[in-house]
C-alpha cells in the first residue's frame, strides 16, 4: 500500500476515533480536568497508530492527522449538541451508552 493510502485510511480512522471524544467534551466543564482528558487521551493511540502504520513524522503528515483530530473533536459536539436538540433530556457524556439507551428504550 502506498504512503497516500495510508495516510487517508490513518486520517480516516482519527477522524472516527476523535467523535466520542468531542462528545464526552462538549458535555463537560471547559477548561476542566475531564475537559483536558477528552481531548489529550486520544493522543497516545494516535502516535502508536502513526508507528505502526509507517506513515512517520514528516511535517506534511501532520496537517492532515492534525485535521482528522480536530474535525472529529468538533463533529463529536456537533452531535452532542444536536442530540440534546433532538432528546430534550438528560444525556450522558458517553456516546456509546447514549446510543444504546436510545435504542433499547
Amino acid at each position: 500500500m502506498d504512503q497516500q493510502t495510508k495516510l487517508l485510511i490513518l486520517m480516516i480512522l482519527i477522524f472516527l476515533f476523535n467523535i466520542p471524544f468531542g462528545y464526552w467534551r462538549a458535555n463537560v466543564k471547559k477548561y476542566g480536568l475531564q475537559w483536558y482528558l477528552a481531548i489529550h487521551l486520544p493522543v497516545p493511540p494516535i502516535i502508536m497508530a502513526r508507528i505502526l502504520s509507517d506513515v512517520g513524522f514528516h511535517w506534511s503528515t501532520y496537517i492532515f492527522l492534525v485535521g482528522g483530530f480536530f474535525v472529529g473533536q468538533l463533529t463529536g459536539g456537533k452531535i452532542y449538541h444536536w442530540w440534546i436538540s433532538r432528546e430534550r433530556k438528560r444525556i450522558s457524556s458517553c456516546l456509546v451508552m447514549d446510543f444504546y439507551q436510545t435504542l433499547c428504550h
